[in-house]
Formats: C-alpha cells, structure tokens, sequence
C-alpha cells in the first residue's frame, strides 16, 4: 500500500459497525482516494455495506473476513451513518452508497481518462445501462461490459472473463451480481485482476437501466429506501424481516452498553 493511499483512506478515523471497520469518508474522499489506487495500478475491492450485508457478514464468517479484508468499506444505508453518530459520535455527513458513487466515478473520471467495464445484470439490462451512462456522461469511457451465465461459471469460464477484462485495460470493474455473490467473486479473483477498483455495487445496474425505480430523496435519506423496495417488490420480505430487527437491536443494546453505560 503507497503512503499516497495511506493518507487517502487510513488517515480518516475509523469506525466499527457489527465487526466491520468503517472509515469516516465522504463522497470526494473516495473520488481523491480511487485517484490514488489508479496511480498506484495494485487491484484492491471495494465492499458497499448496507444493513443486509452487515447482518449476513455477522452470520457467515467467510463473508465477514472478506469485508474485514476489503480495502475500503463503505456506509452505504442511513441507519449505518446513524450508528456511527449515535454510537461512536462520529460525525459523519453523509453516507457512500452504490448507485451514487458509481455515477460520481463515471462523472469524476471523464476528465481524468478513467476507464469503466461493467460485469453483471442481464444481456437487456446492460444494454440499456451502457446506453444511459453514455446519454448522461457524454466522453465516459466504458470499454467492456458481460452479463455473465445465472448458473456457476466454470474454470475456463472464469479465467476468460477475467483475461476480458483485464484485457480491456479498466480502471473500475463495476459488478453487479448482488451481496455477497459480488463481493465473493471479486475477492475470489482479486489477485488475477489488473483492475485497479473493485466494487460490488448490487442493484445499482437495475435503477441507472431504469430497469427497478428508485426511492424518492426524502426517503433515502429517512433510511426508507428499503421500505420502497419492499412495496415494490413483495419477495424481499423474508430478508428484510431477517436483517432489519437484529440491526435495530444492535443499535439499542449498543447505546445502552457504550453510551449510557460506558462499556466496550
């Protein structure tokens, strides 16, 4: 790891959340910093964490040691950020979600030269999602796109997408695969990846294809925006019924025990 990016990230103060190390980070931050790992050339990962993911983390430890070992995680969902404020006081202004920070890298990156290859979702979709960035982003570079097969790919499946990849010279793979499908696969072929940024950043394929909507802006920033889903698509109950509570009793047992009682 350069100091360059060693300033960039580990400078920040950290906070954990459920096991999983948060810098206190905003937006630009993760703009200054990708600007160093694109510098520096070394593939590093990328883990967008929202409550889901950090409650799953916690239940399956091999998906824990991946975002543990990430170089970078991020809050992705508002309930995190208010974790991090209420538990840790850690005044942190806004949150790092997927969708966001994807278009903020395409937006930040065109004057810069950055180069983006785009793996997941479905051969409709990523069409779609290719043409939009484009409309929106005029001069963004995507040099690769691949909506891989629903079923497990084999060996000789797996080291030709990633020569394909690597072989498009990007600067961002953006994978959209769903946690912790995506987070897996990137940590599984990190090491045979010369792309310097990995991240994982689920449905975000689906709401910039304007394939899924997305939440209005008040209730993002509410922490609703898994409540929209929810009403839009029934099916997620199961998971949310399974994640949000555990998350909620986290954050009240952990404001009792640290902040009314000053135990850690």
């Amino acid at each position: 790891m350069s100091h360059t990016l060693e300033h960039s990230i580990n400078s920040y103060p950290s906070v954990n959340i459920g096991g999983i190390p948060f810098p206190t980070i905003c937006y630009q931050d993760a703009l200054e910093a990708f600007n160093d790992w694109i510098k520096n050339g070394d593939a590093r990962q990328v883990c967008i964490v929202n409550v889901h993911t950090l409650v799953s983390a916690q239940r399956d430890q091999g998906f824990g040691n991946i975002l543990r070992s990430a170089d970078l995680c991020t809050m992705d969902g508002e309930p995190l950020r208010w974790y991090a404020n209420l538990i840790e006081q850690a005044g942190v202004i806004e949150r790092v979600c997927g969708p966001e920070l994807m278009l903020r890298c395409l937006d930040y990156g065109r004057e810069r030269g950055w180069k983006h290859f785009l793996l997941g979702g479905r051969e409709g979709v990523l069409e779609q999602l290719h043409q939009n960035l484009v409309e929106k982003y005029p001069g963004v570079q995507i040099v690769g796109s691949e909506a891989p097969p629903f079923r497990p790919m084999t060996v000789e499946e797996g080291h030709a997408l990633v020569k394909q990849i690597n072989e498009s010279d990007a600067d961002f793979l953006w994978v959209g695969l769903g946690a912790p499908k995506q987070e897996r696969w990137i940590s599984e072929n990190l090491a045979r990846l010369n792309v310097p940024v990995n991240i994982g950043v689920g449905a975000a394929f689906d709401f910039h294809a304007e394939n899924i909507a997305r939440a209005p802006v008040w209730m993002q920033r509410f922490g609703l925006e898994w409540l929209f889903r929810l009403i839009n698509d029934p099916r997620l109950w199961r998971r949310y019924l399974s994640t949000n509570p555990p998350f909620l009793w986290m954050l009240i047992w952990d404001y009792i025990k640290i902040r009314l009682m000053g135990i850690r």
